[in-house]
């Protein structure tokens, strides 16, 4: 598979996080915790080659995923879905500065446009206030949680380029995400119950959000990361903002407005304004 539509496959996985936390009636701090040890441990399973060579840059980026991991659900719990995740989506704007100082990789002149062109769609979300909500009671907090979630993945994705780009290559991205995964588990457990209140139902959304749709999506992109700059990557990526409302609208009917889906429209057509040109050998930015 193109290393690039496997991006965009971990991305509409990831979109269906948001309304999957929320459905749960779990504690956020066990959600976290607990969709992280089975991610870990899928990861561990699902890629043999995460299992070996931990070097103390693995632990370094790992980081970077547990704060993901976490910051992203509790953000879910405080604000909306859809502003949750496209806040979570500013990451290309701190990976603009992080990947020329750690990677040495300057932005394209396309990538540029294409940035402009999603700010313009990001910022139609706050055309209008979120207000509190039965499944989202502090909007500001949240979205200040998001934003926060959006510069450690940030450096994630950084952090995944600068330790794939050695001789172990997906096998590195591997192990920083398998070990991020089992990192948030142990960072969460002081704050919240572990199995209480785990029922059925509950354990199987626990189950599909760490084996699907983190396991499964960390998969996928450790298998693409090093072959695609840090912020082409992030842009990809942005393919799970569009499709994140339209899950919280199913589960949990939770609604956006209509400023938001016309700022998911704008970043669709980005997003595939990018991946069209990735293909072609645009000079970089001098």
């Amino acid at each position: 598979m193109n290393p690039r539509l496997k991006i965009l496959a971990a991305a509409v996985l990831f979109s269906t996080s948001g309304a999957a936390i929320k459905y749960l009636t779990l504690d956020v701090w066990q959600v976290a915790g607990l969709r992280g040890l089975v991610a870990g441990v899928a990861l561990l399973v699902m890629l043999p080659e995460a299992r070996r060579g931990w070097t103390w840059r693995t632990f370094v980026v790992a980081l970077g995923y547990a704060g993901g991991t976490i910051t992203f659900a509790l953000a879910n719990r405080l604000t909306t879905a859809a502003s949750a995740i496209f806040l979570q989506s500013t990451s290309p704007i701190f990976i603009l500065f992080l990947a020329p100082a750690l990677l040495g990789e300057r932005a394209r002149r396309y990538q540029i446009g294409v940035m402009v062109v999603m700010a313009a769609g990001m910022a139609l979300f706050f055309v209008g206030m979120d207000r509190p909500g039965r499944v989202s009671h502090n909007p500001v907090a949240g979205d200040l949680m998001a934003l926060l979630s959006a510069l450690v993945w940030g450096f994630a994705i950084v952090g995944s380029r600068w330790i794939g780009r050695g001789t172990t290559g997906p096998a590195a991205v591997a192990a920083a995400a398998a070990v991020g995964n089992l990192l948030s588990f142990f960072f969460c457990l002081p704050f919240g119950p572990v199995l209480t209140g785990l029922d059925a139902s509950q354990a199987g959304i626990l189950l599909y959000l760490g084996i699907f749709q983190l396991g499964l999506g960390y998969v996928l992109i450790s298998k693409a990361l090093p072959l695609i700059p840090a912020l082409e990557v992030s842009l990809l990526l942005l393919v799970e903002p569009v499709v994140s409302p339209v899950w919280a609208f199913l589960l949990v009917r939770e609604v956006p407005g209509l400023w938001s889906l016309v700022g998911g429209g704008i970043i669709l057509v980005a997003t595939v304004w990018n991946t069209r040109l990735g293909a072609q050998a645009v000079p970089p930015v001098d």
